[in-house]
């Protein structure tokens, strides 16, 4: 189905077909009066994307302060 090209009416016809069809970097071009209307695309499935590994940001963080005086207000909450 890659670069198919079908017209409005059989897109109305076989949305649901046509979208269970797709597969990834599968685009189907809608016509109407063989003008090109609107594009029907597969997106990716969010639960198979990629898992983040620890670590991936190292390094992109900078602590500025080393005083304690800031943890005076969490004290309570500290063992």
């Amino acid at each position: 189905m890659l670069g198919t090209t079908i017209s409005i009416d059989e897109a109305q016809a076989k949305l649901a077909e046509l979208i269970h069809q797709l597969r990834p970097e599968e685009e189907i071009m809608i016509c109407e009066n063989e003008r090109p209307v609107a594009k029907l695309i597969k997106l990716p499935n969010p639960a198979r994307t990629r898992r983040r590994t620890p670590g991936l940001c190292k390094g992109m963080i900078t602590i500025i302060s080393d005083d304690d005086d800031h943890l005076e207000d969490f004290k309570d909450y500290m063992p």
